[in-house]
């Protein structure tokens, strides 16, 4: 048992029994975890897009604009696979990004095939403020959790998605 919380540990475990909490013959979405989570990301999109529209930024522009200034990502393909986008919505965000003269796309000397991106001045300007945006938004929805409770949070949704990996990464694994 993890004495902190008295919740059974899987840790030692590759994949823990799955939980029996919901049935199919009383389902609701309102109710699912993954519906909750879900809707909360897309009212965090929202609300940050928001926040972002006098930088004229987009919820789908901002993502990709702080994984380069946080060096999540320097090439087009590293940065397709961080936002989880497919090679072609990918040029398009870019020829985006272009346009507004917040990145460029600049071809490797040593592989043509590797497109290496750079945020201009004014994208890192842009992008210096993101972090901001996304601690109000955040800081916002916590409205009423105390410290302890915004770890245990965090901690259970830390929990979920090792699970999530392991599963993902299992099914990977089959799937070969």
């Amino acid at each position: 048992m993890d004495s902190k919380q008295n919740l059974p540990s899987c840790a030692d475990a590759p994949v823990c029994p799955p939980a029996d909490f919901y049935r199919a013959e009383s389902y609701t979405p309102d109710d699912s975890v993954g519906y909750m989570m879900r809707r909360i990301i897309s009212l965090v999109g929202q609300g940050v897009e928001r926040e972002l529209e006098p930088s004229g930024l987009t919820n789908a522009q901002w993502v990709p604009m702080l994984k380069l200034y946080m060096g999540c990502a320097s090439t087009a393909a590293e940065l397709a696979r961080q936002c989880e986008l497919d090679a072609g919505s990918m040029t398009r965000l870019l020829d985006r990004l272009e346009a507004k003269q917040l990145c460029t796309r600049i071809r490797s000397s040593d592989d043509r095939r590797v497109v290496n991106l750079e945020l201009t001045d004014a994208g890192r300007a842009a992008a210096k403020e993101i972090p901001a945006v996304l601690c109000g938004m955040q800081n916002a929805l916590l409205a009423g959790f105390s410290a302890d409770e915004w770890q245990t949070l965090k901690s259970y949704l830390r929990r979920m998605l090792e699970t999530a990996q392991t599963l993902h990464a299992s099914t990977d694994k089959n799937d070969k």
